[in-house]
């Protein structure tokens, strides 16, 4: 009996050794699991704090470019309302202007639109011209959009 009593002892004694060991193991299994999921965290955040940088300086940009064309909308703005004026002034019949002055009529249209389609250009991106550099008279300017085409014209009245 005695005998017996021993080896149920020594059973449990390894059993517990070997249920420790495998707890051990589990635990040694967990932390690098742990490990690797704390690596793989801090690489996410890293990669997030970079795109709120890059996000940042978008927007930094963006905001630079919305004034600058605030200040080109500003500017078609003000030649517009040149324009109207010009357009306007003295109770101009246009129509009757055509019908009695038609070869004055056309000339001036034509060159309007010729001037017109160059803002358009000008607008879109072109470079501007020598001439349209060096424009300082107001008969050298382009009239429709002299602000964009003719930066160093300085209109006097």
């Amino acid at each position: 009996m005695f005998s017996t009593i021993k080896m149920a002892i020594a059973i449990m004694l390894i059993t517990g050794i070997a249920g420790a060991g495998m707890y051990v193991m589990k635990l040694r299994a967990d932390n690098a699991t742990l490990k690797s999921n704390q690596l793989k965290l801090e690489t996410a955040i890293e990669d997030q704090t970079k795109l709120l940088e890059q996000q940042k300086e978008d927007f930094k940009a963006i905001m630079e470019s919305n004034k600058k064309l605030n200040v080109l909308v500003q500017t078609f703005k003000q030649d517009l309302n040149e324009l109207d004026k010009r357009f306007n002034k003295k109770k101009r019949d246009v129509g009757k202007l055509a019908i009695e002055r038609s070869k004055s009529v056309e000339r001036v249209i034509n060159k309007g639109s010729a001037e017109a389609t160059r803002c358009v250009e000008l607008a879109s991106g072109a470079e501007r011209t020598e001439e349209e550099l060096k424009a300082t008279l107001k008969s050298e300017i382009n009239t429709m959009c002299p602000s964009l085409a003719n930066p160093n014209f300085v209109p006097y009245e």
